[in-house]
């Protein structure tokens, strides 16, 4: 589809079942378990922005290493199926894919906040004169925690030291100019610009690389928190030339809650082995990391990995593989595509009462936001989401009155998106 236009779409129920018939990607959904409600219908799931369904390929992923643990024990760190001394090397090639990378620069670790702390231990290293932190407007939540309690370590007043990028009067996203002018006129005095590459409330896709270039010719370093946008858009974290980045694995990469995190380093950083950062034996150059005590020093390996502190958690990194290998299969172009129709259907099917019973706060442009839409609710927002769960369809509800709506080109339906639409009009109206 062309990604500045809206394509028409008949608001009839057979144009959904026609879309569904024509899709490339509909076998996609049987290799996912979908939730049921008590009459053994399954739901209409519409949250994989907040946490995404779970492939069948998993169970018998983390099966897998629970029988070499078994059978095996400590040995199973050099033999088994997937032996786990190098377990984090078997879907590096799989996530600099995702996320626009060079294999050297991705590693995944942790959680998302924890990898965010770790980094900015790195690449946050304000002075008198220089420590602000320039973040957008309903940033995630434990981005904002993180940035506060960052510079209150560093002994600076978070009231004075986050400068939040906030939208024109009226208007619900940020405009890529007014970040820019912003950046040109406080980038002086910050040291960090942490955006998200989705804003996780609006959905609104960030113009990276112009942001990024703009906070680095004013001696900013730049990083993003890619939680919304891994698996969810096409990412460039290294031509966009990002200093560093972190996501979550749990929301539209489908590893389950809680899952281990990814971080990305962009090489200039990786090689710099002076760099300052805090060190654990996993970050160790592996042809040393079994000296052990050995080692007196650390020793940090010249890639992303210098920024593990623990060995990785071999369950959890199970569900990563596998849920990624499904994304080597479909490919991020195809995923985009069928996410862009999934929207824009989505979005012309609410049209009609947009601005009177609802108010859409995500770009309407295909290309600007990913596959989610905001819905601000103008009355009775909470009573509805309840409806909503009554009738099956699983969402996200923020108070007081967003609903936010996420098709996933993997499992989600146009036929699913129809009736959401059918009973949004039929119950605000």
């Amino acid at each position: 589809m062309n990604p500045s236009v809206t394509p028409t779409y008949s608001l009839d129920e057979s144009a959904a079942r026609e879309l569904d018939q024509a899709d490339p990607l509909a076998d996609y959904r049987a290799r996912f378990h979908i939730p049921k409600r008590p009459d053994g219908v399954p739901v209409v799931y519409l949250c994989g922005n907040s946490l995404g369904l779970q492939p069948v390929s998993i169970r018998a992923a983390i099966l897998q290493e629970l029988d070499d643990w078994a059978n095996l024990a400590v040995d199973a760190h050099f033999a088994g199926a997937h032996p786990w001394y190098p377990y984090h090397e078997f879907v590096r090639n799989s996530v600099a894919r995702l996320v626009g990378a060079r294999a050297h620069e991705v590693v995944m670790m942790n959680g998302l906040t924890v990898n965010l702390h770790l980094l900015m231990a790195s690449f946050y290293r304000p002075t008198s004169t220089r420590f602000k932190i320039l973040m957008e407007d309903t940033a995630f939540p434990s981005d904002t925690y993180a940035a506060q309690t960052q510079l209150r370590f560093h002994g600076f007043d978070p009231k004075a030291g986050i400068v939040v990028a906030r939208p024109r009067a009226n208007e619900h996203q940020l405009r890529t100019e007014d970040i820019l002018a912003l950046i040109e006129r406080e980038g002086d005095a910050i040291a960090l610009v942490l955006f998200g590459a989705v804003n996780y409330f609006t959905g609104q896709v960030f113009d990276m690389a112009r942001i990024t270039a703009a906070a680095q010719a004013k001696g900013c370093v730049v990083g993003f928190d890619c939680a919304h946008g891994a698996g969810n858009v096409p990412l460039k974290l290294h031509d966009a030339n990002v200093d560093f980045a972190a996501w979550c694995s749990y929301k539209y990469l489908n590893s389950g809650p809680g899952s281990v995190a990814g971080a990305f380093v962009h090489e200039r950083h990786v090689r710099d082995t002076e760099l300052v950062r805090f060190g654990g034996w996993w970050g160790n150059d592996p042809d040393t990391r079994f000296r052990m005590h050995l080692n007196e020093t650390f020793v940090p390996v010249a890639s992303a990995d210098a920024w593990q502190l623990s060995n990785p958690p071999i369950l959890s990194m199970a569900a990563v593989r596998a849920s990624l290998e499904l994304f080597d299969e479909v490919g991020m172009p195809a995923l985009r595509e069928k996410s862009q129709k999934l929207t824009a259907y989505l979005h012309a099917l609410l049209e009609p009462i947009d601005g009177t019973l609802v108010d859409l706060i995500t770009p309407s442009a295909p290309e600007a936001r990913g596959c989610q839409l905001s819905l601000r609710v103008k009355r009775d927002a909470k009573a509805f989401q309840e409806s909503l769960q009554q009738h099956g369809f699983v969402t996200d509800f923020r108070p007081p009155n967003i609903v936010r709506i996420a098709p996933v080109p993997l499992y989600n339906t146009f036929h699913e998106v129809w009736q959401f639409a059918f009973v949004l009009r039929e119950h605000l109206a």
